[in-house]
């Protein structure tokens, strides 16, 4: 396995446009440390970001697992690049007449995925480790590492999204095309839960079957944070409002997103087994 992973690393260090975006993506996980130097001073307003709490253990694992997420599209531009190169440049006809069988390029393909959220994984929590002592209120060890649960959904969100990308970029072959697919898909996905919304069910019995969707699984396993800081409560408290919302993570939802992973790994090597190259 790892003469697979090396293969797939050597080829995408050699690609230039993969380099520059591996490199700018954990850039950007790098420059949310660049947060903490934020401070407003408008008029009568001053506060400094880090000084409300968004760094605090452990809600900082929340709050970095859910903010880094959205950086994953520049990994998902490199999975679907790799997969189109396979093709435009005939690596993939030459790797199966060098022996590499089907399944092989298939599990190389899925160890890129994995070590891709593997580092990113890894990386989120340096970081976040880092800029938490530094500005957390708390540094007692039983409350910086509660909470590392969101670590391992950031994990599972990331490997089920890359596997979904490199299937698109099997089924369509070319990368423009399969980030459009892409796209769509979410499209997709917000138009269906409109429609059963609309004219079958309410809003909690729409939320359990989106979460049977891709897409919406994967959102799923890390909530939006922003309502559970204690500034955002502190203020819905004073105008009579209650924020009560489920934040945990359950089991069902990580089964969900690694059937998904599964699907589409095996959907990957049955289409690339069918197809003539």
């Amino acid at each position: 396995m790892i003469r697979l992973l090396e293969i797939e690393f050597i080829k995408l260090w050699n690609n230039r446009a993969s380099k520059v975006l591996i490199i700018s993506y954990f850039f950007i996980l790098t420059s949310i440390a660049l947060v903490a130097a934020i401070k407003f001073d408008i008029g009568p307003v001053k506060f400094h970001l880090a000084e409300i709490g968004i760094f605090n253990f452990p809600y900082i694992w929340h709050f970095n697992t859910f903010v880094t997420a959205f950086f994953k599209l520049f990994l998902a531009i490199v999975i679907v690049s790799m997969m189109s190169n396979e093709y435009s440049n005939k690596t993939i006809k030459q790797n199966l007449i060098d022996g590499l069988s089907k399944k092989e390029f298939i599990l190389s393909k899925f160890l890129t995925v994995v070590s891709f959220s593997v580092i990113s994984t890894v990386f989120v929590f340096l970081v976040s480790l880092i800029l938490g002592l530094i500005y957390s209120d708390y540094d007692e060890l039983s409350i910086i590492f509660s909470d590392l649960k969101f670590l391992a959904a950031f994990f599972f969100k990331l490997m089920g999204f890359f596997s979904f990308c490199l299937f698109l970029g099997i089924l369509v072959k070319r990368s423009a095309f399969a980030l459009g697919f892409l796209i769509l898909w979410q499209i997709f996905e917000g138009i269906t839960r409109g429609l059963i919304r609309w004219k079958l069910f309410d809003g909690d019995t729409t939320d359990a079957i989106m979460g049977f969707f891709p897409l919406q699984s994967m959102f799923n396993l890390i909530k939006e944070p922003f309502t559970r800081l204690e500034a955002v409560q502190t203020v819905a408290d004073q105008v009579g409002e209650s924020i009560k919302l489920n934040y945990h993570l359950h089991w069902y939802e990580f089964l969900i997103v690694i059937a998904w992973t599964a699907i589409f790994i095996y959907l990957s090597y049955a289409l690339l087994k069918k197809r003539d190259l």
